[in-house]
């Protein structure tokens, strides 16, 4: 096993990776860019080195530094996390270079699987299924006419080398089509510094659902089920589930075993995500491939009994699968939301600032993976995942009930976030059966009446004012209200903590 391995990441997932890690015995350094010096993941890790200034740009994606500091720490491997180089192809070679294991897929795979066109021609010589349109970016405008008649309208044009919703036009009719891709390809050069874009047959009202794969460098490769991820905004996931509420067994099955062809095609090793669009016939699509670890690996986790991290650094060091395909069975469901520090009442703009108070939920069936902590200043210079709450239950209606309840027990001040969101989705009849596609949350919030605040009830505001009115003098809520609704709900978080610590 490696004996020490850097983390080239920061905030929740640089956490995660720290913590398998020190379950398996590894030493681990981290990287901070002057935003982060005190961020949660240097805390945790056994050595932490600077690496710039605040820009991820100066910083993070930094190929030159970090190596300097894998070569300075002695590291042995490097574990990219997700977001910044863990799909940058060059890093993986430069890793390879200077002698360290990238704990991911080869330059190779990444590549092939990088470039939305190559993935289509690899995906066509293999029989795998995928959305008509082109295989190779568009010539000209009038290609893209023919190409949109030949195969209906609507159509979706995309960014080959994109991501993330960026470089991608939906097209409604021949009209709009000119203005859409010039938009397109101007917006895939700024984003990727490419401006291939190719045309797909838009899918009305897809669910967007993923299968986990594991390869390891023995040619073992196995699906682990899959991820509902349609509940999106601006085509960036918000809440994932598993399993999906309308995969039955035997689509679960035939979509497991086009995920390992996907995989085998690309000669792919470590932990993969193949993303399938699904009709509303049940029919499914490839859409491509995640070459890395994605952000909601915890729901897999807790439906498999696997800890993914921990298979990916066993992978990375040579070892075998220590499971077959008949070993993997997939018992309860799992939710996962994506907390972020923003504003759902102003656009879901981004919410820097410190955090001056903070309440977690804990109890059955709930996890947490986190990089925040009570006091710290969340920077405006990345991404603003702040942590990821995750229920378990027996079945879809207990993890929806248990995530239900530690969201009104989540309490974030000094900065605003998406917890009401969440919990205005979890109380939604069309999620509560499982009604979702990829418009479902645009539906959900131009249903918001009168364009009003998302409150929470009003016995959860209580609680939480109560809680904080005891924390500034117990003894007189006591007295005076005879122990107040709420007051005992908060209180027993507060108590271990003196007063100055707690309002810091």
């Amino acid at each position: 096993m490696f004996k020490k391995i850097l983390i080239a990441n920061r905030g929740e997932i640089a956490v995660r990776v720290i913590r398998a890690c020190r379950e398996l015995g590894v030493s681990t350094v981290a990287v901070y860019s002057d935003a982060d010096r005190a961020a949660l993941h240097v805390r945790k890790a056994d050595e932490a080195y600077h690496i710039g200034p605040a820009p991820a740009a100066d910083s993070y994606l930094r190929i030159d530094k970090i190596l300097d500091v894998a070569k300075r720490s002695g590291a042995e491997a490097v574990h990219p996390g997700y977001g910044f180089l863990s799909e940058n192809s060059r890093f993986a070679q430069a890793c390879a270079d200077a002698g360290l294991k990238f704990i991911g897929p080869t330059p190779y795979s990444m590549e092939m699987m990088g470039s939305k066109t190559r993935a289509r021609q690899e995906m066509e010589k293999a029989g795998v299924p995928f959305v008509p349109g082109t295989s190779r970016g568009l010539s000209s405008p009038e290609e893209g006419e023919q190409v949109a008649e030949r195969v209906g309208y609507p159509v979706m044009l995309k960014a080959a080398a994109g991501g993330g919703g960026k470089g991608m036009r939906l097209v409604h009719a021949r009209a709009e089509l000119r203005s859409a891709l010039e938009s397109a390809q101007s917006e895939a050069q700024r984003s990727f510094g490419d401006s291939e874009v190719y045309i797909e047959k838009a899918i009305v009202n897809p669910r967007h659902i993923e299968m986990q794969v594991l390869a390891d460098e023995h040619g073992n490769t196995v699906w682990l089920g899959e991820r509902e991820c349609s509940i999106q905004r601006r085509h960036q996931k918000v809440l994932e589930e598993s399993p999906s509420p309308i995969v039955d067994p035997d689509m679960r099955r035939r979509m497991g075993e086009v995920a390992v062809k996907v995989a085998q095609a690309a000669n792919y090793t470590n932990a993969g995500t193949v993303e399938f669009l699904v009709d509303q016939q049940k029919n499914f699509y490839f859409l491509e491939m995640n070459t890395r670890l994605q952000v909601e690996h915890p729901v897999t986790e807790l439906i498999t009994g696997l800890d993914l991290v921990h298979l990916q650094i066993r992978i990375a060091n040579g070892e075998p699968l220590p499971f077959g395909q008949e070993d993997i069975h997939i018992r309860g469901h799992a939710i996962e939301c994506r907390i972020y520090a923003e504003d759902p009442d102003n656009n879901y703009f981004p919410s820097p600032g410190k955090i001056t108070v903070l309440l977690q939920p804990s109890g059955p069936g709930i996890r947490r993976d986190s990089g925040m902590y009570e006091g710290w200043n969340v920077p405006m210079d990345y991404d603003p995942l702040l942590a990821k709450l995750i229920s378990y239950g027996t079945d879809r209606q207990q993890a929806i009930m248990r995530l239900q309840r530690a969201l009104y027990e989540y309490f974030v001040a000094g900065i605003k976030t998406n917890i009401s969101l969440f919990q205005r989705i979890l109380r939604d009849a069309d999620f509560q059966a499982g009604k979702l596609d990829t418009g479902y949350l645009d539906r959900l919030l131009a249903n918001q009446d009168n364009g009003g605040p998302l409150q929470a009830p009003e016995s959860v505001v209580a609680a939480i004012a109560a809680g904080l009115f005891a924390v500034l003098d117990p003894a007189s809520a006591a007295n005076k209200n005879g122990n107040a609704a709420g007051t005992d709900i908060l209180h027993s978080n507060w108590k271990r903590r003196g007063r100055s610590e707690a309002l810091r």
